[in-house]
């Protein structure tokens, strides 16, 4: 089930992340040791629409479209802008500092997320 939603491009990325954490179960123990939380992001397309997904690093160690059980940190931010993130061309603390980046939750949890995005950029092709 491709977690993709066309009218948000960026969301490829949640598949490229979900493949990444779920290669093998050595990768998926580790990345629940890494980020211990359930990230939630809500991305806004160019047509003003907004859709969530969410990256569960605390049970399960997949990703899948809503806000998850309890997320323990929620990040908002445009489609373009995650695009940006999971490519590496931006980066989060920058984002957030312009106010591109809305973070509700434990901030600090957020800054877990750069080594699971990093082990995606590998193999998103945005």
């Amino acid at each position: 089930m491709s977690l993709k939603n066309d009218k948000f491009p960026a969301s490829a990325a949640f598949d490229a992340i979900n493949s990444a954490i779920q290669a093998s179960e050595a990768d998926k123990k580790d990345a629940i040791k890494q980020g211990n939380a359930v990230f939630a992001f809500t991305l806004k397309n160019a047509a003003g629409e907004t859709e969530s997904w969410h990256i569960d690093l605390k049970n399960k160690g997949e990703v899948g479209k809503g806000l998850g059980e309890k997320p323990t940190v929620t990040l908002s931010l445009s489609d373009a802008d995650f695009a940006s993130l999971v490519a590496g061309k931006a980066n989060a603390q920058r984002l957030f500092m312009s106010g591109k980046l809305k973070i509700k939750g434990d901030v600090m949890k957020a800054t877990k997320l750069d080594p699971i995005l990093k082990k995606a950029q590998t193999k998103a092709k945005l």
